[in-house]
């Protein structure tokens, strides 16, 4: 419990006690004997005046303030009428079980932010940078670029990095959720927020601290609870108007009978309190935000951040998911397998191709020039060499080297060019290459499949997602095996970047309803993709800056696997969502009537405030139990 709560618990302890008294005295006839009429009222005002003065406080205050109709002076109106009509026993017991409603409802949103509150914990407090052979703590926002970072066994890392010297076990449970340890060495890519387990660690750093993978995760946490879901705004909305409405009603139930039928005012004053502590609306106001809180608490456990409840709501109505092929089904892992020249040596080739992608940071460039630097050619990739470069939007590139021009790309960039070449038809991106006009060659680049990527696709269609697809700008032959590998129900290849926006325009054409459709990508050229569809899905740890700024979810470890668990969330939370609204209003609707004919006293009017929002509440907190949901 926070210091707050425990004051708060405190207080009601207190107030209970000085209750009981006060109950017992009046019992036993202790107050009638004093001859003060006033005995009792002052007796039952100690414990009412110590557990509920905040909520008179809270009331009188938005009054003054203009925010009148709020649930503080639904109970300040009904306490008070209790009092006036001299139950006064009745009035402490709805402050004091209303103030234990309040508790519990502190205690448990305590309960479901802690999980997003672990997240925050992942902020670094400094980095140590050495200067002079000393080692200096400094502020990561601090360290540049290029700069070499130490990282102690123990320590969190600060800053996104490539590991230059040492060997370590990393924690990666706070970013990802996985509980094994990740092994780094020199050259491994490494991420902020992870706890290095053993060794020391020299790290190059490769983004700056605003930029690292703490701070994005620490943006969009931040940023989460502001985007509501439409179940969500429908409780704002209806809590706007129920509270006046039923003010209202409350003060039509005082003075219209009396005045109509005839008969005392004290009967249907005590009744319209009633009806005023039936009313208050805590239920629905607090266990609605508290279920998609909780679901998104749910998410972040399992290392996939959802930026809002409103798409935690679309996830649970999707039955259409869009998958990108490299780096969120494959591996992104692109080798050269094979070379196939046409009328010059294999080195010579390979040379052409890599001095062609030498400005270029796609994976497949990457590759290329990691082949030459194999083949021992990397001393030759002179950026001196190559001039007069341009990128051919979705087919290659186009580049002078060495006075020749060279054309690089794939078998669209041949035939614009009208270059007669020989098609390629193993599996795999193919590179086609001319020199002067005519043909030199092909470059084969194979990728492999990630080991999470068929069991993804077969719990998506196990959650009942009706429609798979993929789509790529690889050729058919290789985008039609990755597909078929995987069981994905259909796959549109060789497609420019404004061809994805164009398929996933008529696949959202072609869905109806509340029916949904969710893109998942991680490259620059899938941001337009992902703003564009129902949901957007990025991978968190390799996909680019762009692509999780336009996704709407990110995983966290790139594992679509995830993907299906965070369904499961989604579903279950909307679930719990509709039985608390249910309940919540069907109670409340019969112990309304109820008190409004006088079959209904105090207590059920307790129990149709306090009882309801704490069955909600703890429904509401089924939300976070992620176990069964893997």
């Amino acid at each position: 419990m926070t210091k707050k709560q425990k004051n708060m618990l405190a207080r009601i302890a207190a107030a209970f006690v000085l209750y009981a008294a006060s109950l017992i005295l009046d019992g036993r006839g202790v107050f009638a004997q004093t001859g003060f009429p006033a005995a009792p009222l002052l007796a039952f005002l100690i414990p009412y005046l110590t557990i509920g003065w905040d909520i008179v406080y809270k009331a009188f205050r938005g009054i003054v303030g203009g925010q009148v109709f709020d649930e503080n002076f639904l109970m300040t109106v009904a306490t008070f009428g209790a009092f006036g009509v001299g139950e006064y026993s009745e009035a402490v017991a709805v402050m004091l079980f209303y103030q234990v409603g309040e508790l519990f409802q502190n205690y448990a949103v305590t309960r479901s932010r802690q999980s997003i509150a672990d997240l925050m914990d992942i902020c670094p407090e400094y980095a140590n940078i050495e200067e002079d052979g000393q080692i200096k703590q400094v502020e990561p926002d601090d360290v540049a670029i290029g700069d070499i970072i130490i990282v102690k066994a123990g320590e969190r890392i600060p800053l996104d990095g490539v590991v230059m010297d040492g060997e370590s076990m990393i924690d990666t449970s706070a970013l990802t959720g996985e509980s094994v340890p990740r092994r780094v060495e020199a050259g491994s890519e490494i991420i902020s927020g992870c706890v290095n387990g053993s060794g020391v660690l020299r790290i190059r750093v490769t983004r700056e601290f605003d930029d690292s993978t703490v701070a994005r995760i620490l943006e969009l946490v931040e940023n989460a609870s502001s985007k509501k879901a439409q179940v969500e705004n429908f409780i704002t909305r209806f809590a706007r108007y129920y509270t006046p409405a039923v003010v209202c009603a409350a003060l039509c139930l005082a003075l219209l009978p009396p005045l109509l039928l005839g008969g005392g005012f004290g009967e249907w004053l005590q009744r319209a309190c009633i009806f005023l502590v039936i009313s208050c609306p805590c239920a629905l106001v607090i266990s609605v935000p508290l279920s998609f809180f909780g679901g998104i608490g749910a998410a972040s456990k399992r290392g996939v951040l959802v930026k809002g409840s409103n798409y935690l709501e679309a996830l649970a109505e999707m039955e259409t998911i869009v998958f990108d092929k490299t780096g969120t089904l494959t591996k992104g892992e692109f080798k050269v397998t094979q070379i196939r020249p046409e009328g010059m040596e294999k080195e010579e080739l390979l040379e052409l191709a890599a001095l062609a992608e030498s400005y270029s940071t796609h994976p497949i460039a990457e590759s290329v020039r990691e082949a030459c630097k194999r083949a021992g050619l990397g001393e030759r990739l002179s950026a001196e060499r190559v001039g007069d470069t341009k990128e051919l939007s979705g087919r290659g590139i186009r580049a002078r080297i060495d006075g020749h021009e060279i054309l690089a790309g794939n078998g669209k960039l041949m035939e614009e060019f009208h270059i007669s070449y020989q098609e390629c038809e193993e599996i795999g991106t193919v590179i086609y290459l001319a020199k002067d006009g005519d043909f030199a060659g092909s470059i084969l680049i194979a990728d492999s499949l990630k080991e999470e990527a068929p069991e993804a696709i077969r719990s998506l269609k196990a959650c009942g997602v009706r429609r798979t697809v993929m789509l790529t700008g690889d050729r058919r032959a290789a985008g039609e095996a990755v597909a078929a590998k995987l069981g994905l129900d259909e796959a549109f290849t060789e497609l420019l970047p404004v061809g994805k926006v164009e398929k996933v325009e008529e696949m959202l054409a072609q869905t109806g309803g509340k029916s949904r459709l969710a893109f998942v990508g991680d490259g620059i050229n899938d941001a337009p993709v992902l703003s564009r569809a129902d949901i957007g899905i990025a991978m968190g740890s390799m996909g680019s800056d762009a692509a999780i700024e336009a996704a709407d979810i990110v995983l966290m470890d790139d594992n679509p696997a995830k993907i299906a668990a965070v369904v499961k969330i989604a579903r279950k939370t909307l679930l719990i969502v509709r039985q608390n609204i249910i309940f919540a209003l069907a109670v409340k609707a019969l112990v309304l009537i109820l008190g409004a004919f006088g079959l209904a006293n105090m207590w059920e009017a307790v129990f149709a405030d306090v009882g309801v929002s704490v069955i909600a509440i703890l429904n509401a907190m089924r939300t976070l139990r992620t176990e069964e949901q893997a």
